[in-house]
């Protein structure tokens, strides 16, 4: 057998491998894990004393890549570390997540982040198929459409890594805040805390309206759950 045979040969074995792993992973995350309650995973965390910050960044990466919900983790920053803080590291900790996910999704391929996606890969893959900054930047910012599919969607469906990470970081900062310091706020109710929380969440609300204009505006893409106007 030739060199030229083996060599995509052992591509799709390494990507096949790499998927099955990823799938484990994910299904055993979405049945298996449970982040704990805030207050014990704050303790956890604590336990770890100067290293707790790495423990929690790397923790937070960790789940951005999964199903699991991250609402948990960033008002967990809040809680244990406050506003200024906590929201340095959650935006460290999601964003890592994010990227990862976003190259994995490009080393696995189009047809294995279908796989991986399920039920979400349609609708991922007609909101991001050769989408760019818009995109992410709406999609990250719409109640309820999760981090994870945006992120390997992203990398498997052609949004480009500058639109991915540009929009990534723009998007994500505010959203964290807000929730950060809404643990900040559990823990210690002041008056710059809850100020914070009405701020970000104003800021979350313009951009997100700024965002759905501008992607309806700038392509064919809807939004999920957006009606059309042109009937």
């Amino acid at each position: 057998m030739s060199q030229k045979a083996l060599g995509p040969a052992w591509g799709s074995f390494i990507r096949n491998a790499l998927l099955v792993a990823v799938l484990a992973g994910m299904i055993y995350a979405a049945f298996n894990l449970r982040l704990p309650p805030l207050d014990e995973l704050q303790q956890r965390i604590e336990d770890y004393g100067w290293a707790g910050w790495m423990v929690f960044i790397a923790l937070y990466a960790v789940v951005a890549m999964t199903p699991i919900p991250v609402t948990v983790m960033a008002v967990s920053g809040g809680l244990i570390f406050g506003t200024l803080e906590g929201s340095l590291l959650s935006v460290i900790g999601v964003l890592i997540g994010c990227f990862a996910a976003y190259h994995l999704a490009r080393l696995l391929g189009t047809q294995a982040v279908r796989k991986l996606l399920g039920s979400h890969g349609e609708k991922v893959e007609s909101h991001l198929h050769d989408a760019g900054f818009e995109a992410v930047f709406a999609l990250r910012l719409t109640p309820g459409v999760p981090y994870w599919p945006v992120n390997y969607g992203s990398g498997a469906f052609g949004v480009s890594q500058r639109d991915f990470v540009v929009a990534s970081m723009i998007s994500t900062v505010p959203g964290q805040v807000s929730l950060v310091a809404l643990g900040a706020f559990i823990a210690d109710r002041t008056i710059v805390n809850g100020v914070v929380i009405g701020v970000t969440w104003a800021v979350v609300i313009t951009m997100t309206i700024w965002a759905y204009r501008s992607w309806r505006g700038s392509s064919n893409h809807r939004l999920p759950g957006a009606e059309s106007t042109a009937d």
